[in-house]
Parts: C-alpha cells; structure tokens; sequence
C-alpha cells in the first residue's frame, strides 16, 4: 500500500480480533460496523484512586440510551449522529464510535453503530468513508451479475487478470454509452439489468426486422419505439 494510505474501511463482518491485528500489524487504522449489541465500555474519566489499580471503566455503553454520546449533527430529518470514544472488548482497544440513530416510521428507533480505531478522525468522517465503501460494492456486484466477473475458471494468474480487466472495462463502457444517451434533466442514475434489458430488446427488435422483412424506417421512427426498447427495464 502506500504511504499516503492509513485506513481500511471493512464490512461488519472483519470487527474481528484475528483480523484488526493483521490491520495493525500493516499500520493502518480500521473503520467498520458493528453489531447493535456490541461489547464496548465507557472509558473512565474521572479521579483515580489513590489506592489500588486505577479504574479503566465506567460501565457498559447501552446503544439504546445515547444520553453519554456526544450529539454531532443531524444528517437529515430523523437522523441524528453521535460519537464518543469508547473501549471495545472485542478488538481489545479504544475505537472512535460513530452512531446514527434513525427513527423508523413505526416510531421505533433504530441505531447504526460504525466505529474508527483512528480516534483522531471525527464521527462524521467515519460516516463518509464508510458511504465511500458502500459505493465501491456496486463496482463489484455489477461485474459478478452481468459481466462473468467470477465466471472464469482458469487457475493461470495472467489470464484471471485479463478476465476480471475484461469484465469491469465492459462495465465501464456500458455505464460510458448509458451516460452519453442520457438527455433528461434528472440526474444520471445507472442500472446494469436496465441497460442489459434494453440492449436486449433492441437486438431482438433489429432480428425480428431481420428475420421478418420488416421495413426497418417504420419502425425505427415510431413514436413508440422508446417505450418498446424500455420494456421490462428497472430503476437503478
């Protein structure tokens, strides 16, 4: 990695031991979810006894009571983020806490708890970089579902990474060729069954016209022919 990289943003799944002491040992910090009843203490900030060990803890840390947590902001209506450092006893140190707490429509309320073991960066950082990661999985999702990312089974590593440069570089120019069709004033959002589902309606448009002798002017200039060739597609 280089130098200029310090983090590694994780899926709940790597809140490991095992895994955040691979972390350290590379010298960067973890950012990563939590469970909603993870195991985190209060740390102690008051006055140490004069007599025995110095007290550590100052209880176990409620996510449903945030009245100890810091409030940052609210990020939009019903969305609040608060962030205090805590001790976790599964990774064995002190993580940053980055909690947002969303009230459901049926007035529950629920808490999103993500976490920095870099105390030094801020509770709406963590949220910015985990939104950064979260975006990165469609890079990946598209390739696996419509692209063969994982379809290649050759155990040759020069040919695996033409494979996988092959699948995101046809993602890539189907996102390109969707971008430059795109004439509405809303905002260009992508979808690959949507752009799969057109292309396919427009091939077996053009072989029905092919197969049937069909007078390709008629139909290509109808007013009705971009509602056909959308047929089936979804939102993104």
């Amino acid at each position: 990695m280089p130098e200029s990289v310090r983090y590694l943003v994780a899926d709940g799944y790597y809140c490991r031991a095992k895994f955040w002491d691979a972390v350290r040992d590379s010298n960067l910090h973890l950012i990563s979810k939590l469970r909603s009843d993870a195991n985190l203490n209060y740390i102690y900030t008051g006055e140490k006894n004069k007599i025995g060990a110095p007290r550590k803890y100052d209880g176990k840390v409620d996510c449903n009571k945030l009245k100890n947590l810091t409030f940052i902001k609210e990020i939009k209506p019903g969305v609040k983020l608060y962030s205090l450092v805590v001790w976790s006893v599964c990774l064995k140190c002190q993580i940053r806490l980055a909690c947002l707490q969303e009230v459901q429509p049926n007035g529950k309320i629920k808490n999103i708890l993500l976490f920095s073991t870099a105390l030094d960066l801020t509770g709406e950082q963590i949220l910015e970089y985990d939104r950064a990661r979260f975006q990165i999985e469609f890079i990946f999702r598209d390739p696996k579902q419509f692209t063969g990312l994982s379809d290649c089974q050759s155990c040759s590593g020069q040919r695996l990474d033409f494979h996988f440069n092959a699948s995101l570089t046809a993602l890539n120019l189907a996102k390109y060729e969707a971008y430059n069709r795109h004439s509405s004033p809303d905002p260009f959002v992508f979808s690959m069954a949507s752009y799969k589902r057109l292309e396919f309606n427009r091939h077996i448009l053009y072989t029905f016209i092919d197969k049937l002798d069909l007078d390709p002017n008629l139909i290509l200039n109808h007013p009705n022919l971009p509602s056909v060739l959308s047929y089936g597609t979804l939102a993104a």
